[in-house]
């Protein structure tokens, strides 16, 4: 009797471990989980419970790498692991409507548009490396519900675009004369300081492009963005315009010495841009009609803003002048940086006259 009962005492036991090892088996081929083969062909050193452990163990480890495996999942992946970006981001709309009927506050802008930014308005795309570093720079002074148009618009075309970019807003501090030409120079200069950037797109605050097919990226030579303004129906003034929003290379830029530091007041400094490109032997390209359109914001002149009678003789000279007027020879000092969720904000002293009549024949600073 007692040896039957130490019969069925056995043979329960033997049908605890194909059980158990039944169960084993089929977590692991559910989980690609597996036990080591001795541990199921009679290791003699192995208790059941030191089988039962390491099963255990193993399980443990594996549902362990599961759940980090899931969470690194959903952060962004390395650069190093990310493919380049395409030529043409799949995301690009075309044409889009812009309006400015609507009076935007900064707290409305930022709610609509910031969710992918970061500070200094900055952006690069989490899912692909981008192939263009993009400085924005806007040259500025009292301009609030442009620069408020003007980003609604921007910053998600740039976004659709995949540029790793970020935009400065360069202000002229004070009442002085305006001088748009030195301060996209002091634009340059200061983000350089800030990051590697590879390519500079200049533009007026008041130019809202209206097809993000017109890439703001740099290409063999300067760019000409704005080629169809509302304003002149959307036609070239004149073949040889080279104003309102442009891109550079950074070697581009350097090899003209940026724009001229002269040009005080309205007018003239596109143009001698455009003379030191063809004179250092490059040429200007533009995009399509149809991709370079833009809607202009309306507005009065601003004060200290005026045209200069003096500014277009300049421009008889730029061949003599270019070398030795530009960057080489920038001069000015910052007042204040400020990094919003939006743009970069410089504020900069210049040095600028207080008025036309006073800046009389200015040298390079």
């Amino acid at each position: 009797m007692l040896k039957t009962f130490s019969q069925i005492l056995i043979l329960c036991a033997l049908l605890s471990v194909v059980t158990v090892v039944v169960l084993l088996f089929y977590y692991n081929s559910s989980h690609l989980i597996y036990l080591p083969q001795a541990d199921f062909l009679g290791n003699a050193t192995n208790s059941f419970s030191n089988i039962i452990k390491k099963g255990l163990d193993k399980l443990l480890e594996k549902q362990s790498y599961v759940l980090n495996a899931g969470q690194q999942a959903e952060e962004p992946a390395p650069m190093d692991t990310l493919d380049p970006c395409p030529d043409h981001p799949q995301n690009l709309i075309g044409p889009f409507s812009v309006d400015f009927s609507h009076s935007w506050t900064w707290n409305e802008v930022r709610r609509k548009i910031s969710t992918p930014l970061q500070d200094g308005g900055r952006h690069k795309p989490a899912d692909c490396v981008s192939k263009h570093k993009v400085a924005i720079i806007i040259p500025y002074r009292n301009r609030h519900e442009h620069l408020k148009h003007l980003l609604f618009y921007l910053h998600p075309m740039l976004v659709r675009q995949q540029l790793d970019y970020g935009i400065y807003v360069i202000n002229q501090d004070g009442e002085g004369v305006f001088n748009r030409a030195k301060l996209m120079n002091v634009g340059f200069a200061e983000a350089l300081k800030d990051y590697d950037y590879e390519c500079f797109v200049f533009s007026d605050v008041d130019l809202v492009p209206m097809d993000d097919r017109n890439f703001y990226r740099c290409f063999k030579s300067p760019r000409h963005l704005s080629v169809a303004i509302d304003k002149f129906n959307f036609q070239l003034p004149y073949n040889t315009i080279f104003g309102g929003v442009s891109s550079f290379s950074k070697q581009q830029f350097l090899t003209v010495n940026g724009y001229s530091n002269t040009y005080w007041g309205w007018g003239g400094e596109d143009d001698d841009m455009y003379k030191r490109i063809i004179f250092h032997g490059m040429s200007i390209n533009r995009p399509e009609h149809m991709t370079g359109k833009y809607k202009m914001i309306k507005h009065q002149r601003d004060k200290n803003n005026e045209v200069n009678p003096k500014n277009p003789d300049k421009l008889f000279h730029t061949r003599e002048t270019m070398d030795k007027d530009g960057i080489n020879t920038l001069n000015y000092t910052v007042k204040e940086i400020v990094k919003d969720r939006l743009y970069t904000f410089i504020n900069v002293d210049i040095k600028a006259p207080k008025n036309i009549l006073s800046v009389g024949m200015l040298k390079s600073v």
